[in-house]
């Protein structure tokens, strides 16, 4: 807006003064391509400050939680010159509530009692069905 109204006045001042004319022109050919190169030296700052405020902040990685390998494990139950394995026990449980009309699959967790004094192992499917199995 300034370069027109520094047009302006040289453009009257060359009215006035035929000898000054061309000096007036020529100032506010000047002052014209110094405010647009103004402009567009403004128009790039604001444009880098709207792209750095566009710049998402870097997200890092998420970490990855460490798989943790699962230790193998055999327990077995002695009683009295009877030996029985936890894999054996956990097969009969399975046994018996397949046989008592439940589905494997349906089982969510399973509480075993072993008690070989008494030749048994007490079993509790989802912590409501309820069984025994020989030792």
């Amino acid at each position: 807006m300034a370069a027109k109204t520094i047009a302006k006045t040289a453009a009257k001042t060359a009215e006035t003064k035929p000898a000054d004319a061309k000096k007036a022109e020529t100032k506010a050919k000047e002052t014209e391509t110094k405010a647009a190169a103004a402009k567009k030296t403004d128009t790039k700052a604001k444009t880098a400050e709207v792209k750095k405020a566009e710049k998402k902040p870097a997200v890092k990685a998420a970490k990855k939680p460490v798989a943790k390998k699962e230790i193998k494990v055999n327990a077995y139950v002695e009683y009295q010159g009877r030996k029985a394995e936890e894999k054996t026990i956990i097969a009969d449980v399975k046994k018996a509530w397949t046989k008592s009309g439940g589905k494997v699959g349906d089982i969510k967790t399973m509480d075993l009692y072993i008690k070989p004094e008494e030749n048994a192992v007490y079993y509790v499917i989802n912590g409501t069905e309820t069984g025994a199995v020989a030792f």
